[in-house]
């Protein structure tokens, strides 16, 4: 307990204060001697992450009781009800892979307020492949995970608003039965509008063309 502590960076009294609210799962006991290992030091980093986002101890015990107590990957993540996204399940060795010196506590707590991670056991479970790969290839082409996490929180406001006024308009006219049947509708009408924005977009910064020197602003200008 006092190396796990010192690893931690906290003090034994407040490992065991954890340990009370059960924060952290018990340790491997061998005879008088209890292990304690990585997932535990992962999940002492985490608590802490999330004490500096603003979390509450209890907000998070409550946390941590969802996560190892096995619930299923929907429960798990907070979906209801049937999703057309397949969660993916990783070991910490495999999400590290993916992310290569980014899987920092600061963005492991920002994946888990956006709901994009869980754990299961010692796993951990990413609610969607598609996003999970998207994201993959954005950290590849040398965006950082940060600003990745930072564009998705972002990118789920209008989301959440796109999805409202979709359901609004189904239930205004055609009733709640036609949502699940109507819902590619949505997506199409999305994913049109979007590559739509990106053409305009792309266009604009053609026209714009490659900034000259005589255009830089001063603070870029070489002394």
């Amino acid at each position: 307990m006092e190396e796990l502590a010192e690893r931690a960076g906290i003090s034994v009294r407040t490992l065991r204060f954890y340990r009370e609210r059960k924060l952290i799962r018990p340790p491997r006991r061998e005879g008088r001697i209890a292990w304690y290992d990585d997932s535990h030091l992962a999940r002492l980093h985490t608590i802490a992450a999330l004490l500096e986002r603003g979390h509450t101890l209890n907000g998070i015990a409550e946390l941590a009781d969802a996560l190892d107590h096995g619930r299923d990957v929907a429960d798990l993540l907070g979906v209801d009800g049937p999703s057309e996204e397949e969660p993916v399940r990783l070991t910490p060795e495999e999400l590290a892979a993916r992310f290569e010196g980014q899987v920092t506590t600061e963005n492991l707590a920002a994946a888990l307020d956006l709901g994009y991670l869980g754990t299961d056991g010692d796993e951990i479970v990413h609610i969607s492949r598609r996003l999970l790969d998207v994201s993959a290839a954005l950290v590849q082409e040398g965006i950082p995970l940060a600003d990745v996490l930072a564009a998705g929180a972002r990118v789920r406001e209008h989301a959440d608003a796109l999805a409202e006024l979709f359901t609004t308009l189904v239930l205004r006219h055609a009733g709640e039965p036609s949502l699940p049947r109507l819902r590619p509708l949505a997506r199409s009408v999305v994913e049109a509008e979007l590559s739509l924005a990106l053409d305009r977009r792309l266009r604009k910064e053609e026209d714009r063309g490659p900034e000259r020197p005589d255009q830089a602003s001063p603070g870029s200008q070489r002394s």
